[in-house]
């Protein structure tokens, strides 16, 4: 036996929450440790101890080995958990932690470092005979050389960075033309986010299936693997819906993937939490990608269908126990789907987004898991990933648990920070969904037209916003017509209000509506629209009122009775402006320069995700008021055109 006592658990937001949970339940202290942003977080609060390791930048922080250590030291730690991303896959966090003394809840830094190299990772296992695709690991990292086998193994291509994953450092080629510029990026992006530019090349599979296993090994020798789960729902390779069992795996592929996954673990001797991912074609053939050596943002989907606690097995395995079961008695019961909440708009280029939490109710209906580190007065910054939260259902079969997942999205409240729900309510309903046809490519066909509020939202809106300055100011007009001109994102009109009989009369066009508002508590107002009594969630912030309505929230405000211009006409198509807070990495352009529509003017980092900011028409450039390494503010002014 290894013993220890005290955890600290190396990371933040909701894997943080999860692990000293389960922690807490098995009579560990815990210790939090976070960044000067996150002083107030939930993790902290939930920690038994935190120590602040620097200011918000990652580099400064999370990703510090030596500030770490330090915090393990000063508050007597022995035993350190990294959760999933910054430092997790990290072999020399794990190396640093065991010459310390500590106890690291993962692999060992060998099978790390064996594993962490998606290069090193695809020679070994297709040593031992895990089928794998065609493509280019070799150490030789120069652009001649990548673009030289780029050549031989052919389009279309994947670009992807040898260390990390979650999507960072990886580019999707169909144009040899495009190639150099996707390598340069994906490079960058690589040793942005994991510290490492290397790249491999690999034959990409056109909207085939992803298919991870999850295995786990002891101390012993033991290796066994629980199932699959089928993460096909991406953007940008990023996941964002993960279900167990996958509805395209039979049994035969299930036996087949599983020997393969735990034959990869085997290789590296491994112990503990990892997970084996594949591509899964039509025809039911598999190919290895990746092994991440770490605890996945998915794993609840398999925990739920499988009845243990994964983060439980972590630390018993670390501590010296056997696993508590063995291949033959791990069995799958019923269906599980988890959807990611990320702070993003999904309706504008998935662009992350910032915010302060004004309200935060999440669903607590039987079979719902909702697995967060939010907290209401907490910031949403552009410093750490935008994944807010995880909403995960159980039911006795697939439709049953996505019935379930529909429901407790249509039941979350989160007010303050824009966020991607009703894209993940649309994909949920969405026929291939449904059907299970999902592959990986379903997200690049869906409809990406923001939803609209009803005109029954409408008339509500204007009523609670009119409401505002005092119990229906309107009343002091006798029945006279109370006009305000209600706008949101997406449109405006003229609202016409009139007092009648126990509720209001609201004109919006041609739609007339009866409203009536019994009353608002704590963020949920009891209102009978139309003869239908419901309760929605309503929170104030600063001039806009929030609303949920038809699983989205909307938000709305009062304009000037007397505008007459489209909601967001305000800068004009010579402006290019940052669309969030982020650091600005590259400036391709210099003023006099002409520049075509599409051209890159910069390119800004963001929630470990980097974007181009393009011309917006043929032009010239006027004025750059960005550089290289600085922190700009959203909505700043970053290039100034003259436009042809």
């Amino acid at each position: 036996m290894t013993r220890f006592t005290r955890l600290l658990i190396a990371n933040r937001g909701e894997i943080a929450c999860r692990v000293i949970a389960t922690a807490r339940r098995l009579g560990y202290e815990t210790v939090a440790v976070h960044s000067a942003a996150d002083a107030d977080a939930r993790h902290v609060r939930l920690a038994d101890l935190a120590v602040e390791i620097g200011p918000a930048p990652v580099g400064q922080s999370y990703l510090s080995i030596p500030r770490l250590l330090e915090a393990a030291r000063r508050t007597g730690a022995d035993a350190v958990h990294p959760g999933y991303g910054f430092l997790s896959e990290n072999a020399d966090f794990a190396q640093a932690c065991r010459d310390a003394g500590l106890v690291f809840v993962g692999p060992s830094p060998e099978a790390i470092r064996a594993m962490g190299s998606k290069r090193l990772a695809k020679e070994r296992v297709a040593a031992v005979g895990v089928p794998v695709l065609p493509g280019y690991s070799g150490a030789a990292q120069d652009e001649e050389t990548l673009l030289r086998e780029a050549e031989r193994v052919g389009l279309p291509l994947m670009v992807k960075a040898s260390a990390g994953g979650g999507g960072r450092g990886l580019r999707l080629v169909t144009d040899a033309a495009d190639l150099p510029g996707q390598i340069a990026r994906a490079r960058a992006e690589a040793q942005s986010s994991f510290g490492d530019g290397e790249l491999i090349l690999e034959r990409a599979l056109i909207e085939p299936r992803h298919v991870e296993i999850q295995v786990f090994g002891d101390r012993f020798g033991t290796l066994v693997h629980l199932g699959e789960r089928d993460c096909s729902v991406q953007r940008r390779h990023q996941k964002v819906v993960e279900e167990a069992p996958s509805p395209a795996v039979t049994p035969e592929i299930r036996a087949a993937m599983g020997e393969a996954a735990v034959t990869a673990a085997r290789a590296v001797d491994y112990v503990g939490a990892g997970t084996v991912e594949f591509l899964l074609d039509r025809d039911g053939g598999f190919y290895f990608m990746e092994m991440n050596t770490r605890l996945q943002v998915e794993h609840p989907v398999t925990e739920m269908v499988t009845g243990f606690d994964l983060v439980e097995w972590q630390l018993r395995v670390a501590a010296g126990e056997p696993l508590p079961t063995t291949q033959d008695r791990i069995g799958l019961n019923g269906h599980a789907i988890e959807v990611r909440l990320y702070a993003e708009d999904p309706y504008h280029g998935f662009l992350p987004q910032t915010g302060t939490v004004r309200a935060w109710h999440p669903p607590t209906d039987e079979g719902i898991r909702v697995d967060h580190g939010i907290a209401v007065g907490g910031e949403v910054t552009s410093f750490y990933d935008p994944m807010l939260a995880k909403l995960i259902a159980h039911g006795r079969d697939r439709e049953e648990a996505r019935r379930l997942l529909l429901r407790a999205l249509d039941r979350t409240v989160l007010h303050g920070v824009t966020t991607n729900r009703s894209f993940l309510r649309r994909i949920l309903a969405h026929p291939d969904f449904a059907e299970g046809r999902a592959t990986t490519g379903m997200l690049a066909g869906m409809e990406l037209a923001p939803p609209q509020p009803a005109p029954a939202a409408r008339a509500l809106a204007a009523v609670m916003l009119a409401d505002a300055d005092g119990p229906e100011p309107w009343h002091s007009h006798g029945g006279a017509v109370f006009r305000l001109r209600l706008a949101w994102p997406g449109g405006e009109e003229l609202v016409e209000i009139v007092p009648g009989g126990d509720g209001l009369s609201v004109s919006l066009g041609d739609s007339v509506h009866a409203v009536r508002v019994l009353g608002v508590a704590d963020g949920m107002a009891s209102v009978v629209l139309d003869g239908i009594r419901r309760t929605v969630p309503a929170t104030r912030d600063g001039q806009c009122l929030l609303l949920d309505l038809d699983g989205a929230t909307f938000a709305f405000e009062e304009a000037p009775l007397t505008k007459t211009a489209g909601r967001g006409a305000g800068a004009g198509g010579d402006r290019v402006t940052a669309p969030m807070p982020g650091t600005v990495v590259e400036v391709a352009v210099e003023p006099g320069q002409a520049v075509a529509k599409g051209q890159k003017l910069l390119v800004l980092e963001a929630m470990k995700m980097q974007l181009e900011l393009k011309a917006p028409a043929d032009g010239t450039v006027e004025e750059v008021r960005a550089r290289p390494g600085e922190q700009v503010a959203a909505r700043s002014l970053l290039v100034k055109l003259a436009l042809a």
